[in-house]
C-alpha cells in the first residue's frame, strides 16, 4: 500500500483498534492491487491494439503494393500480347505477300514458257513454210538436293485446310483412298494409309509428303538414296513405310507440318519460289 504521511495518521486516528487498522490497510491494499492489474490491463491492451494497427498498416501497404504489381503486371502483358498480336499479323502479311509472289513467278515462267515455244513455232513456220506443232514443256527448277523438277502451277491459292474433327479411323480411311488414287501407278502406290496414319500421328498436313515426293523424286520413280523419295540429303531407308514414318515425323519437327512460304525457303533454298508453288499445285491434287 502506498500511502503519503497524512493518509497514513489519518488512518492510525482513525481506526478503532489495531486489528481495525490492519483489516482497512488490507482492503485498501487490494483495491490498489485490482486497480494495478486493471491498469496493467489496459496497458497491454493498448499495446496490442497499436501492434495491431501497426501490422494493420504494413499489410494495407503490402496489399497496395501488391495490387499496384498486378496492375503493372497487367498493363505488361497487355502490352506484350499487343506486340505479339502485331508481330503476328505482320509475320501473316508477310508470308502472304511471299506466297502469292510465289505463285505469280510460276505462273510467269509457265506464261515465258508458251511464248517462247510459240514463237519457236512460229520461226520455224516461216522459215519451213509450213505449219509445225511445237511442244511446250513445263519450265524446270533445281531442288536443294540437285534434282530438276517441272514448275506447276496450282489451280487456286490455297489448297484448303485439312478437317481434323474426325477420329482416327475416319480420318485414315479418308485420306488413304485419296492419297492411294494420287500415288497410282508410282513406286509409292498403295502406301496411302502409312501417309495417313503418320499424318493422324504428327498431326501433319496428309497431303504435304506425298506433293513433296512428287516434286524431289517424280513420285518415288527418281531416288538418289534407297526409298528416298524427298531429296533428304543423304538419308536411305530400309522400306517406303519406314522412309514415309521418318519423313512426316520430320516434317512436323523442322517445317511445322503444314506447307508455308518459310517452309519452302528453309527446304528449298535456290527455288524457294518455284518449290512452293510446285508442291502446292500437287498438294491440290490429292
Amino acid at each position: 500500500m502506498q500511502q503519503g504521511s497524512g493518509g497514513l495518521v489519518e488512518l492510525l486516528l482513525g481506526a478503532d483498534d489495531f486489528y481495525d487498522l490492519l483489516s482497512t490497510i488490507q482492503y485498501l491494499d487490494v483495491i490498489q492491487a485490482k486497480n494495478t492489474d486493471a491498469l496493467n490491463e489496459l496497458v497491454a491492451m493498448e499495446n496490442e491494439l497499436t501492434q495491431a494497427r501497426i501490422a494493420l498498416d504494413a499489410q494495407q501497404q503490402e496489399a497496395e503494393e501488391e495490387e499496384q504489381r498486378a496492375e503493372d503486371a497487367l498493363a505488361e502483358a497487355e502490352e506484350a500480347r499487343g506486340e505479339l498480336e502485331a508481330k503476328i499479323a505482320a509475320q501473316a502479311a508477310a508470308e502472304e505477300a511471299q506466297r502469292r509472289a510465289a505463285l505469280e513467278a510460276a505462273q510467269r515462267a509457265l506464261e515465258e514458257a508458251q511464248k517462247a515455244a510459240a514463237e519457236a513455232e512460229q520461226k520455224a513456220a516461216e522459215t519451213e513454210g509450213s505449219q509445225t506443232e511445237t511442244t511446250v514443256e513445263n519450265p524446270t527448277f533445281t531442288t536443294e538436293s540437285g534434282s530438276e523438277a517441272p514448275v506447276e502451277v496450282p489451280e487456286s491459292p490455297d489448297a484448303g485446310n485439312v478437317d481434323w474433327s474426325s477420329d482416327k479411323q475416319a480420318f485414315v480411311s479418308e485420306w488413304s483412298a485419296r492419297i492411294d488414287a494420287y500415288l497410282a501407278g508410282s513406286p509409292l502406290a498403295g502406301q496411302g494409309a502409312t501417309f495417313a496414319e503418320a499424318a493422324w500421328e504428327f498431326g501433319v498436313d496428309p497431303r504435304f509428303s506425298p506433293a513433296i515426293s512428287t516434286v524431289e523424286s517424280s513420285t518415288g520413280r527418281v531416288c538418289f538414296r534407297p526409298h528416298n523419295a524427298w531429296g533428304w540429303g543423304s538419308s536411305s531407308w530400309g522400306s517406303w513405310e519406314e522412309a514415309i514414318w521418318a519423313h512426316v515425323e520430320g516434317l512436323a519437327i523442322g517445317y511445322g507440318g503444314q506447307l508455308t512460304y518459310a517452309c519452302a525457303q528453309k527446304y528449298c533454298p535456290p527455288n524457294a519460289d518455284h518449290w512452293y508453288s510446285s508442291v502446292l499445285a500437287n498438294m491440290e491434287m490429292i
